[in-house]
């Protein structure tokens, strides 16, 4: 599909639209633009709006100033290609059968909000990163545009080597030429701060590592680890950046007043214990919301609970699109209009009170494709998870370089230290496996989830009340694993050939370390850890 055709296409998808009935109060007048920026691997603490002094994010803070800050924002799975497909269809992971899973064949059953948006007239595309990593099927022998058409052309030079060379802000400015005339829903998806990074580029960029306030203490205190910490705080900076150059570029064409930009992280910084787990820094992401001419009040602060269900069905309501006339299968969420329309600060939706997360198979790191499977329930100030299967590595396989966890210098220091027979603490955290099914965190006090209250007899009513709430929304949400079913999320295929019994061809002799790619080779264990 050629770019230069955009408008014909959006053009005759919108008069399908009007054959088929008339258009709502929504289409016939100035709907909305979307521009929906989603990092990848960005944590919600380290955005300059919430506090953080060592990162500087002028144009999130942007958002948050003129429109709003969400302060408990989470993805249900913070891993990319599911907690992506929550995003486009509005779905808890676990109601999405494969794509629950990472590395996965799109199911051809579910639509997406992009595919809804575009059959009623609005231009789509993207840049960067979309949906995956997956394989997003076909449709007519054609692949299916999950998003829309990739507008990625224009190239510039990045602050550091291991940072894209896409010009994401100038392909932006292509798209919106050949969208002219349309309302238009854009996905800017930054590659970064996603691994590989250039080790000290934060450092030579002018930046100290005694700048950061905060090392978690589940990582150890050191300048490997600090360096690493500024090496993804400047490509977190360079994403933001161009969200900047984007509302300029709006501001020019006199766009910005009706144009809805979100710009949130798709799951926790790529480190120990973050990404790919249900920890508070996993799950909890960053959002700020502008809409000049839809958001009353803006520079509120949000503390209602949210979802990523939640975008879905937000942004068919503004676009006028009834569900019945969506294609799309029914939403775990809500729409966040009734936020915009307030002129409340501080827990708008005394509904909006919890979020229920989940995990299953991510990366291909366990013999028999099998996952870590987990739920979890937060709210109120604490966070309860109940992990499956207490036999499995949480982190992935030790032979295998824990393969849910990226390969970086922090991984590498804590794993040295273990083997070294320094500390044993921090491998235990981020790597060991879980001694019991059942955690329970006071992440007011303990936002890095150390403390295990679990047994504690002083919570345990709380706790009871938690997995009690959690697990009656599972089975309202058709959860397999609530009927005994969840060994079908590691049944499910892979859309890369090679991942299919990984484990047992890297036993085997079929792979080598250096062919993993996410892993440094020095992180497999040569021996059982015991």
């Amino acid at each position: 599909m050629s770019k230069k055709n955009i408008r014909l296409i959006n053009a005759a998808l919108l008069v399908g639209a009007l054959l088929v009935g008339p258009l709502s109060w929504a289409e016939t007048n100035e709907r909305p633009n979307i521009l929906f920026g989603i990092m990848d691997d960005a944590s919600m603490e380290h955005m300059s709006a919430y506090g953080c002094t060592w990162v500087d994010t002028p144009a999130f803070d942007r958002l948050a100033r003129e429109g709003l800050l969400f302060k408990n924002a989470y993805t249900p799975n913070a891993k990319c290609a599911p907690s992506r497909s929550i995003v486009l269809t509005g779905r808890q992971s676990w109601q999405l059968e494969e794509a629950a899973n990472h590395v996965i064949n799109f199911p051809a059953k579910f639509k997406t909000l992009a595919e809804a948006l575009r059959a009623h007239g609005y231009a789509t595309g993207l840049t960067g990163k979309g949906w995956g990593p997956g394989n997003p099927g076909t449709i007519d022998g054609q692949p299916r545009l999950l998003i829309g058409e990739s507008w990625n052309d224009k190239k510039a030079t990045p602050p550091a080597e291991k940072i894209s060379h896409e010009d994401y802000a100038a392909n932006f400015a292509d798209f919106l030429d050949a969208a002219a005339g349309q309302p238009w829903f854009f996905w800017y998806g930054a590659r970064e701060p996603h691994r590989r990074y250039e080790f000290g580029s934060g450092v030579r960029a002018g930046r100290s590592t005694d700048e950061i306030d905060v090392v978690p203490p589940y990582w150890p205190d050191n300048e490997i680890v600090r360096t690493d910490m500024l090496d993804y705080g400047l490509e977190v900076e360079h994403a933001d950046r161009h969200l900047g150059q984007m509302l300029e570029e709006l501001e020019r064409r006199g766009q910005l007043e009706n144009t809805i930009v979100v710009m949130t992280s798709d799951n926790g910084m790529p480190f120990p214990r973050v990404k790919a787990q249900n920890y508070e820094a996993s799950n909890h992401m960053p959002l700020a919301i502008l809409w000049p001419r839809g958001i009353k009040a803006p520079g509120r602060i949000i503390e209602d609970m949210v979802s990523f269900v939640d975008f879905a069905p937000t942004f068919l309501e503004v676009a006028g699109i009834p569900f019945e006339a969506s294609g799309m299968h029914s939403f775990a969420g809500r729409s966040l209009t009734g936020i915009f329309e307030s002129d409340t600060s501080g827990q708008v939706d005394p509904f909006r009170d919890f979020i229920v997360l989940g995990k299953e198979r991510h990366d291909y790191s366990r013999p028999n494709n099998e996952g870590y499977p987990m739920r979890a329930i937060v709210g109120d100030g604490f966070l309860y998870i109940y992990n499956y299967e207490l036999d499995r590595w949480p982190a992935g396989n030790p032979e295998l370089g824990y393969l849910d966890v990226d390969g970086s210098p922090t991984k590498t220091a804590i794993l040295n230290m273990r083997r070294e027979g320094m500390d044993r603490h921090f491998w235990e955290l981020s790597f060991g496996k879980r001694s019991t099914h059942e955690e329970l965190y006071h992440v007011s006090v303990d936002p890095h989830c150390i403390v295990n209250l679990a047994d504690q007899p002083a919570y345990a009513e709380r706790k009871a009340a938690m997995r009690k709430r959690m697990l009656w929304t599972l089975k309202a949400q058709g959860d397999p694993r609530m009927v005994g079913d969840g060994a079908i999320f590691d049944s499910y295929g892979y859309s890369e050939d090679r991942a299919w019994n990984f484990y047992e061809r890297f036993m085997a002799g079929e792979f080598t370390p250096e062919t993993t790619e996410w892993v440094n080779p020095s992180d497999y264990e040569p021996a059982p850890i015991k």
